[in-house]
């Protein structure tokens, strides 16, 4: 069973995202949320809304807008990071959605003159947040870095030994 903490993990590594209790929004667009019934609310792209509903019998059409209504229960995480994910992608700017889509084919050793040692994840995390260089990435704190799905104490490590090697 998918839980409301699910979601939130879920929505913590797209990039500006702002939470309003259990709303979450890119540049004041809603692309998610939970109602009192612990149902969540996909603003989904018109072309993806009929294949949901395929997919996912329970579910519902929004009355208004674009978008679907399932019992978070009703998803798996698999399924619940891949619809969150493909509602934000719907409602962020455009420049925000290709940084993301090229963050999703970042391979490590291929991205600016970040480290291959950090691994795809941290690559994928950093390019993502719009960080390609070793310099924009050691700019950040280790707090600040860490933070950031798919950085971990061994990504740290690594940028901050190649940022001295430099």
């Amino acid at each position: 069973m998918t839980t409301i903490a699910q979601l939130r993990k879920a929505v913590q590594p797209l990039p500006e995202v702002v939470a309003h209790g259990l709303a979450f929004r890119v540049r004041d667009k809603r692309f998610a949320s939970v109602d009192e019934h612990g149902r969540v609310d996909l603003h989904l792209p018109a072309a993806e809304v009929d294949g949901f509903l395929a997919a996912h019998p329970t579910a519902e059409r929004l009355s208004r807008g674009t978008g679907v209504r399932v019992a978070l229960g009703d998803l798996d995480g698999q399924q619940l990071n891949h619809w969150v994910r493909r509602a934000w992608l719907g409602r962020a700017p455009k420049r925000l959605a290709e940084q993301v889509a090229a963050a999703d084919e970042a391979v490590a050793g291929e991205v600016g003159d970040l480290p291959k040692g950090i691994g795809k994840p941290a690559t994928q995390a950093l390019t993502n947040a719009g960080l390609t260089t070793l310099a924009q990435a050691t700019a950040l704190s280790d707090a600040e870095l860490l933070a950031m799905h798919g950085v971990g104490p061994k990504a740290v490590r690594v940028l901050r030994e190649a940022a001295r090697n430099v």
